[in-house]
């Protein structure tokens, strides 16, 4: 049972590999359907086995601009060369209906909000090294080693904004990263880590 008085918007960011899709989705399924992902604009091209509409809205990189100057995004960037964006009236329309939504978002994205709006909570998770961070990334095998080797060196920078999020949250063992992010998104008594986690972060930023 969600509590009644938990924000109605959860803001995600993470360095990619560091587990927070499956985090994700874990929390989603145990929400009864009351917590759902936003589905964001992308100029990224599909990739196989994503759905239109489901993973994400795959636009035009001219239709991306147009809907920007129509100010239709609570946010918008760009992330390894593709725009990204969360559209206003998809947001709405899930809230309006009682939905908590989940916004998986860069911290570029993240700053926008943060500057903009104030009813939400936010949590970046962090990879126990820099070592295990890169071996997830080639593990997982979606990108090529170019598209690696710019993911990590844009994980450094991401890292460096951690600070500003209200949980950080380390994922070294998933099923206690998990019980950290229920215990704030369903309103269960929160064990804070994050100045222990931010000691942890300066050995990966060191």
């Amino acid at each position: 049972m969600l509590n009644d008085d938990m924000k109605q918007l959860i803001i995600f960011a993470a360095p990619s590999g560091s587990g927070k899709s499956s985090l994700i989705s874990k929390i989603i399924e145990q929400s009864d359907n009351k917590v759902q992902l936003s589905v964001s604009a992308t100029t990224r091209p599909a990739r196989k086995g994503e759905m239109n509409g489901k993973d994400y809205f795959f636009i035009s990189n001219e239709e991306f601009v147009n809907l920007q100057k129509e100010n239709a995004f609570i946010e918008s960037a760009e992330v390894h060369g593709y725009m990204y964006g969360t559209l206003k009236s998809y947001v709405n329309e899930k809230i309006n209906e009682g939905v908590q939504v989940i916004l998986d978002i860069d911290v570029q994205g993240f700053n926008q909000i943060r500057n903009s709006l104030q009813n939400y909570v936010s949590i970046f998770i962090i990879p126990p090294s820099f070592e295990e961070l890169k071996e997830r990334l080639f593990t997982r095998g979606l990108d090529s080693r170019e598209v690696i080797e710019n993911r990590l060196i844009n994980a450094k920078k991401e890292l460096e904004y951690a600070s500003s999020f209200d949980y950080v949250v380390l994922n070294d063992d998933f099923n206690e990263a998990f019980e950290q992010i229920s215990s704030i998104i369903f309103g269960r008594k929160v064990i804070d880590n994050k100045h222990a986690n931010l000691n942890k972060l300066q050995d990966l930023l060191d």
